[in-house]
């Protein structure tokens, strides 16, 4: 069967001046590959093809590669917003709509946002969302605490920041866990920190559980050895350095700084840090 927004495999039945007809054995509908292509194309030989609608409703194929297919949430650039949708370039001729209705927020363009594709069986054609709730799951049974996941920014909240969990689930980093800037559309690796009752999922960007603890702690003693058995950032140090040294929030290296103080492996002044 030919499968809207996925790569199919599919035979050339013809050429015409415009393009190619390719077929499927196991389905009716005839799909038109628009020249020209790259390479000619014999009658009776197989080509992989991405497979969408055009304006007229019209089964079309690329053989350009998609950043995102049918089922997939990726992040994408929005190219045009009109007053009935948003167009998104997802790396084919065909730009991407994401209609008004499946806007979570207002789209402008140049931005990017996390786009979820899909066939709307209405009109039998892609289409894109912004609002992503309909379509991901927000049941965290799924996950485990500790588990390390990879992370989309979705939207934010007085809470704090909405995530996208490995394309599948929706979670939430609260504002507290939240300790650098986040951008809708940035993509970075998290940690899920607890499944509520609700089933709802709590993610943090480090870990918290003693295997992270001491992952961190070891970091600052390798830290130390490589600069000669000091440091000056200390627990009095800004957010941002200690971020950008061990990627922690500041809460975290207090605690850690804390513990490997209390087992006598440093010390602490208030201009530096010594290896013991």
């Amino acid at each position: 069967m030919i499968t809207l927004g996925q790569i199919n495999t599919l035979t050339v039945q013809g050429e015409f001046p415009f393009g190619y007809q390719l077929s499927h054995p196991d389905d009716d509908r005839v799909v038109v590959l628009p020249g020209p292509v790259e390479h000619a194309l014999e009658e009776g030989s197989e080509v992989s093809v991405l497979v969408y609608t055009d304006e007229n409703g019209q089964l079309t194929a690329s053989q350009q590669t998609p950043k995102a297919l049918a089922g997939e949430v990726k992040v994408l650039k929005a190219v045009g917003v009109t007053g009935f949708g948003a167009f998104f370039d997802w790396g084919i001729e065909k730009d991407l709509l994401v209609p008004r209705h499946n806007q979570a927020g207002p789209i402008s363009e140049g931005m990017v946002y996390p786009v979820y594709v899909y066939e709307d069986t209405a009109t039998e054609r892609l289409v894109g969302a912004t609002k992503l709730h309909p379509f991901l799951s927000e049941n965290g049974s799924y996950f485990k605490p500790g588990q390390e996941v990879e992370l989309i920014v979705y939207a934010k909240t007085e809470l704090g920041v909405k995530v996208v969990i490995n394309e599948s689930h929706l979670g939430l980093i609260f504002a507290s866990d939240a300790f650098k800037p986040l951008r809708i559309g940035e993509e970075t690796t998290g940690f899920i920190k607890q499944i509520r009752e609700d089933g709802k999922i709590d993610v943090t960007l480090q870990q918290v559980n003693a295997t992270g603890r001491d992952k961190l702690q070891q970091e600052i003693l390798d830290d130390l050895e490589a600069h000669g058995g000091m440091s000056t950032l200390t627990d009095k140090s800004p957010p941002d350095e200690i971020y950008a040294r061990f990627n922690v929030s500041k809460a975290a290296y207090k605690r850690a700084l804390g513990a490997l103080y209390k087992q006598q492996k440093i010390r602490l002044d208030k201009q530096k840090i010594t290896l013991l």
